[in-house]
């Protein structure tokens, strides 16, 4: 059995879960070249994860030429020999990478997996020659640089720095894993190492994900592990947690509504997003008389929430115990997180979407989001934020934080069409439903009378509708539902469980009665 890597090879091929500067293709095997690249990416000098070198398949502009060239199978075997050898002789701490080979338009090519080292930094010879000297390596943008002036000083800073995340945590265990929420989450990203890592135990897989370290006699699970892959990382990581508080009448009124995630950060971060927009997320529509297309618009994009949410939960310190705070109210909606941004970035540049962070807090982290397709990563989150707020007519978002960065905070206002006006009355039952069958569709609509009788599974649902395409279904149907509230989930808390249902809200059943009198 061919071992893989806890990757979408796909995905990587096309940069979608890695950024460009995180992989180098090799037409072939040049054993000098790419010692210095691996050296480079284990000194992880950005902490952005280390990287991957694809042997066997060229580049030009950056980019992959496909088909690939490939490898023969003998010249794989006598990589891998030289690879080890390579390891122990030619670097220095002793490095070694993972690898796996894939089969892309029928040739065959060897992938290197270098994460960010454990002992950095690290060391190379600058030849294979036995008169060598040796050289510190980083990468800079797409390139292999050796290490020099400023950025050497502040490399060897960098010695036994090892990131919060990527740490072993020697207070648990290798069953403080599980092997079903990493076998999931291999499934999710759609990882050729997913059919392999059911017949592997929880150490070896945990070491081709990278969230176990350390020697076989003395392995322990990584902080990064335990985040994602245990049903309670809040018992080693206090407050790893997301609290949703909506105050309806305003922040300085006496009631309050909440609702608090715990569990596998993945897990929560998609279960508090999806509950923010079944609750709290609405689209108004604007007539106007001088033209016939209508103006239509969300009190929050749920976009602009997506990337403030996943912004806290990447660059939150998992040390500070103080959870992830999202308020909401009729005026805007806050995300808080502990501590704020680093000193090095500009509150100004920040506000106006042109902050860059020169190293990120929680690489490993980022990059399981990424793999997750919760985030971009590479500091595009706030520029997508002010995008999205005035693509959807809303005011600018606010960035904050005091001059000692404890804190982060996210203001989104309210679209101005949402605007709390105590003149106006609250629409009743009636007008709401008016209002809200203007935009159903006749395919909710169906969908809406496919749930009449009883709560379904979506299996059930797509054999009722007679649908057969997955994603249309989703689009056309169940998404639309779930975001005017017409239907709701069975099993809120569990988005993902295998036993989900539908059912018709009470607004739903008001819309559905309306249809059916008007018929």
């Amino acid at each position: 059995m061919t071992p893989k890597l806890p990757i979408n090879i796909d995905d990587l091929l096309h940069h979608r879960t890695v950024e460009s500067e995180r992989i180098e293709y090799k037409e072939g095997w040049n054993p000098e070249s790419i010692l210095h690249t691996l050296c480079a990416f284990a000194n992880d000098f950005h902490n952005l994860g280390g990287g991957y070198v694809l042997v066997g398949i060229a580049e030009e502009n950056g980019q992959p030429q496909l088909p690939p060239a490939g490898l023969l199978p003998e010249q794989i075997d006598a990589v891998q020999k030289e690879l080890l050898n390579l390891g122990h002789s030619a670097i220095t701490p002793h490095y070694h990478p993972l690898t796996a080979t894939y089969e892309i338009q029928g040739k065959t090519i060897l992938v290197l997996w270098a994460p960010g080292g454990e002992t950095r930094p690290y060391k190379a010879k600058t030849s294979l020659s036995k008169k060598s000297g040796w050289a510190y390596y980083l990468r800079k943008h797409t390139s292999t640089v050796k290490a020099s002036g400023r950025d050497e000083r502040e490399l060897l800073s960098l010695a036994a720095t090892v990131p919060f995340d990527d740490r072993y945590r020697q207070t648990a265990t290798l069953n403080d894993l599980s092997s079903y929420l990493m076998r999931d989450f291999l499934h999710d990203i759609n990882s050729e190492l997913a059919p392999e890592a059911r017949e592997l135990d929880i150490e070896t897989l945990g070491r081709r994900m990278n969230v176990v370290g350390g020697p076989s006699e003395m392995a322990f699970p990584k902080n990064v592990g335990l985040l994602f892959f245990n049903e309670q990382p809040e018992q080693f990581f206090p407050a790893t947690q997301i609290d949703v508080v909506y105050f309806p009448d305003g922040a300085g009124g006496d009631h309050f509504e909440e609702k608090i995630f715990k569990g596998p950060l993945g897990r929560i971060t998609r279960t508090a997003l999806d509950y923010i927009n079944r609750n709290y997320l609405k689209e108004g529509v604007t007539k106007h008389a001088d033209r016939p297309e209508a103006e239509r618009f969300w009190n929050f994009p749920l976009v602009a929430i997506e990337e403030a949410v996943v912004n806290a939960v990447y660059h939150r310190s998992y040390e500070i115990r103080e959870p992830i705070e999202i308020r909401i109210d009729g005026r805007e909606l806050v995300v808080l997180s502990f501590p704020g941004p680093d000193h090095s970035i500009r509150l100004q540049d920040l506000q106006a979407g042109k902050a860059v962070s020169r190293r990120y807090r929680n690489r490993r982290i980022g990059e399981f989001l990424k793999e997750l397709d919760l985030t971009e990563g590479r500091s595009t989150g706030v520029p997508k934020i002010l995008r999205v707020m005035k693509t959807n007519g809303s005011p600018e978002p606010v960035f904050e934080t005091d001059d000692e960065r404890s804190y982060f905070l996210i203001r989104l206002p309210v679209h101005e069409g949402f605007s709390v006006n105590e003149d106006v009355a609250p629409l009743a039952p009636k007008q709401v439903t008016e209002q809200v069958t203007e935009q159903v569709t006749e395919q909710v609509m169906r969908l809406l009378q496919t749930l009449l009788e009883e709560p379904m599974s979506t299996k059930a649902l797509l054999k009722a509708l007679s649908l057969t395409h997955r994603p249309t279904f989703l689009q056309n149907y169940l998404q639309p539902a779930l975001a005017l509230s017409l239907i709701e989930m069975t099993q809120p808390d569990s988005p993902r469980s295998p036993t989900q249902k539908y059912r018709l809200t009470d607004l739903g059943k008001r819309v559905l009665a309306t249809n059916n009198t008007h018929q």
